[in-house]
């Protein structure tokens, strides 16, 4: 396919996580030069994604280095200064080189727009693709507001304003956007929903299994819950003295070594791999041998309102999840889904006990499992998103998704 089908070409600009590792972003990414667009993507590099510029499946990457992973307020400031140097310095390269149409903005954080302003004043159109509530995130992860809350507010509320289309990764974070400011006209909700020619997990033989394993799929930092999951296995092994079971952590993070560590000061290290980053066949690997899928993110206004990507992906590897009761996640889950009764670690242990225990409970969950994971289709969230860009350049004729079956690359999600 000639990527110059439209004569248009876009540039989306990521922050948090590198491409393709971000799933959502990569999906886009696909969209869009299948649809016909001229597709390039600027995000960070990592020691896993260190390559400056590279071309995948026909998209541009092209990756910055970043000074630090951020985990204080002093931390992020000095992270998204370096970032923006970048966007910007990568952003006129590529307008240099054969023009920009479209610039779409994934947060967080909700600065990206200022290195987008020099060529939004020469006539580029700017999508915000607001992936998080990043004022509820900051509050998650500090348990306060004060003034950096507001502030992140008011790039909010800028960031609104500079878009000429908003999209959003569910539709209570839509709500929110247009209660903020937003103009009605110019949101869309696009679920974030998984490729399943992407997810070709495998099961092995049940003769290889011998005890049930509990698995974590995802980014590992401060605000995923991950050390909650320690301590739910903690509880599991000396409260309940249940030992009949492993825990498969697949993921990396900056919260990766303070977890694992975490997990040695409770003497449950023997119960729990942490695989690190994976990619293709061993990802594959780890995925099939998941009994039930786990969301430790705790409970806080951020996360009531989020849609976690792993929701899409343990109901596509057919497998129950157990979650605290989130708003969004009970939501989208409903009774394919396992509840914790409050908040704490010892109650998400409590919920997954009976799994544990019980392989007929499990089997039946499975099945509710895959029954549910038929909603979550990529096709028409992704027939929807291009039509935000449709609105954004006016074509002709609109633009249209090709589904590629049995392709595609085998990542972890976010």
């Amino acid at each position: 396919m000639s990527s110059t089908r439209t004569g248009k070409s876009c540039v989306i600009v990521v922050e948090n996580l590198p491409v393709p590792l971000d799933r959502r972003v990569w999906q886009e990414a696909q969209a869009l030069r299948r649809a016909g667009l001229q597709v390039s993507v600027i995000c960070p590099a990592t020691v896993d994604y260190p390559a400056r510029f590279e071309i995948l499946d026909g998209v541009e990457i092209h990756r910055h280095p970043l000074p630090l992973q951020a985990r204080g307020r002093c931390g992020f400031v000095i992270e998204y200064a370096a970032a923006l140097y970048h966007e910007a310095r990568l952003l006129l390269r590529i307008h240099r080189r054969r023009g920009v149409d479209v610039i779409q903005a994934c947060n967080p954080p909700d600065l990206i727009v200022l290195a987008a302003l020099p060529l939004l004043a020469m006539g580029a159109r700017f999508i915000f693709d607001q992936h998080d509530l990043c004022p509820e995130l900051y509050e998650a992860k500090f348990s306060r507001r004060g003034p950096f809350y507001w502030l992140l507010r008011a790039a909010e509320r800028f960031t609104y304003a500079c878009a000429d289309q908003v999209v959003t990764a569910n539709d209570a974070f839509r709500e929110v956007a247009l209660a903020r400011g937003a103009k009605g006209g110019r949101v869309a909700s696009v679920y974030s929903y998984p490729d399943t020619t992407w997810l070709r997990a495998r099961k092995k033989p049940q003769a290889v299994k011998d005890k049930p394993v509990l698995g974590y799929l995802g980014v590992i930092g401060d605000q995923d819950g991950v050390d909650g999951l320690v301590r739910a296995v903690d509880h599991l092994v000396h409260v309940d003295a249940f030992t009949d079971f492993r825990a498969l952590v697949v993921g990396d993070g900056p919260a990766l070594g303070g977890v694992a560590a975490l997990a040695h000061d409770l003497r449950v290290d023997d119960y729990i791999t942490f695989t690190g980053f994976l990619t293709g066949e061993k990802l594959a690997a780890q995925l099939a041998a998941f009994d039930i899928g786990l969301i430790p993110d705790p409970l806080n206004p951020s996360n009531d309102r989020m849609s976690m990507n792993k929701v899409f992906e343990y109901c596509a590897l057919g497998v129950p999840t157990v979650a605290f009761p989130l708003v969004e996640t009970r939501r989208l889950l409903g009774d394919a889904g396992v509840y914790a009764k409050g908040g704490r670690p010892q109650d998400l242990a409590e919920a997954t006990l009976p799994l544990l225990r019980d392989n007929a409970l499990r089997a039946a969950l499975a099945e509710g499992a895959r029954r549910r994971s038929a909603r979550f289709d990529w096709a028409r969230e992704a027939q929807k998103y291009l039509r935000v860009y449709d609105r954004c350049l006016g074509l002709p004729q609109p633009l249209a998704f090709e589904e590629r079956r049995g392709a595609g690359v085998l990542l972890p999600g976010e």
